[in-house]
């Protein structure tokens, strides 16, 4: 309904869904979006564990880091929502089948591809350069990344260890390092926030959750905004 909306139409619609919310509501809006991070993606390959993968959301959504994507070539993603704690519907999720073809997207829109791994080429969480913007790649539960994945990042990064435990659990590893690596980024990015008509799109769609029979509401707007 929206996607053939010019960025004008759009923000008029932004404006007029924005009198159907309280100005609390609003206000708390305007503080999240406007340190949310564009610079850095999470990408998740075959997490089978509900729980695993809905606590890595609510880590996102807690560290302001906007879009997560799940490759999905064995294992089909359902939130948890007693893990998540509704994290979910402030976030871009974005669906794939195919590992290869979906890190190849990534790369053509400017990410350099950061796998989470212990790697001869590996670096730790603290010594990983943040200048260029990138994608963070977890692998599934007990083996970790894919070949797929090896084959096509463009350097790895470990969290050094010092115990017998060879691994951290992956929602915590997720935490860590989004932790490191968000400080990081507001540190030293000049400006690694979203552009401006992700955050015109993603605010709409939190309106759009925030208001009661909205599509109704959009469709009388664009009736009467032809």
């Amino acid at each position: 309904m929206l996607e053939n909306l010019d960025s004008t139409k759009k923000q008029a619609l932004l404006e007029y869904l924005k009198t159907f919310v309280s100005d609390e509501r609003l206000k708390r809006f305007d503080e999240v979006i406007a340190e949310r991070i564009g610079h850095m993606h999470i990408v998740l390959e075959d997490i089978y564990q509900a729980h695993n993968a809905s606590a890595v959301l609510r880590s996102v959504d807690c560290f302001g880091i906007q879009n997560v994507h799940f490759i999905e070539t064995r294992n089909f993603y359902k939130v948890s929502d007693d893990v998540a704690l509704g994290a979910s519907q402030w976030l871009n999720i974005h669906r794939h089948k195919n590992t290869r073809e979906t890190l190849g997207e990534l790369k053509q829109q400017g990410f350099k591809i950061v796998a989470t791994t212990p790697h001869k080429n590996d670096k730790t969480i603290y010594d990983f350069n943040v200048t260029q913007k990138f994608a963070l790649v977890f692998g599934t539960e007990k083996e970790g990344i894919s070949q797929d994945i090896f084959d096509m990042a463009d350097e790895f990064v470990k969290i050094p260890m010092y115990g017998f435990t060879e691994s951290f659990n992956i929602s915590v590893c997720a935490a860590m390092c989004m932790n490191e690596f968000s400080n990081k980024i507001r540190k030293q990015i000049p400006n690694p926030y979203l552009a401006e008509k992700e955050k015109q799109d993603i605010y709409i769609e939190w309106l759009k959750k925030s208001i009661k029979k909205c599509d109704l509401i959009i469709k009388d707007f664009l009736t009467k905004n032809p």
